[in-house]
């Protein structure tokens, strides 16, 4: 394990405020999170193995990928989701929910600041495919809308 990489880690997180951050270098993965702890410092697998189990309150999709699903909302920023306007309240919308273009489907929290995201589309809420407070990158499949 690289200690100097995770100093230089700890220290980019101080410096741009990030929560956290992962890198693979060299077929090493290595994630910090803001505290100064190691997530994770390991070898990449060739083909890394799906998780067994799903955790509560998501719905997976067995076959297909999701990112690649013509009806994928995928997050436009690194932070944090949150389902609901505010810890206690009720979700922007569940799986089965009706919704309109342009109507809030969730925050994600970036760099303190809380960031509305619209649905593309309009249709039904088919997945949601992330749990409330979890971090997600740029990119990641968030919910399918069909």
């Amino acid at each position: 394990m690289d200690k100097d990489l995770i100093r230089e880690l700890s220290a980019l997180l101080e410096e741009t405020g990030l929560s956290e951050i992962e890198i693979e270098q060299s077929g090493l993965r290595v994630r910090v999170v803001r505290g100064g702890h190691v997530v994770a410092a390991a070898p990449m697998a060739a083909n890394p193995a799906a998780p067994a189990v799903a955790p509560a309150g998501i719905t997976s999709a067995a076959a297909p990928d999701p990112a690649k699903h013509p009806g994928v909302v995928a997050s436009p920023m690194v932070g944090t989701a949150y389902l609901s306007p505010e810890p206690g309240a009720r979700p922007f919308v569940e799986v089965g929910s009706e919704v309109l273009a342009g109507q809030t489907l969730l925050i994600i929290e970036a760099m303190k600041t809380m960031n509305q995201i619209p649905a593309p589309r309009g249709g039904t809420v088919k997945q949601m495919l992330i749990e409330d407070g979890r971090p997600v990158e740029f990119g990641e499949p968030l919910m399918i809308i069909e």
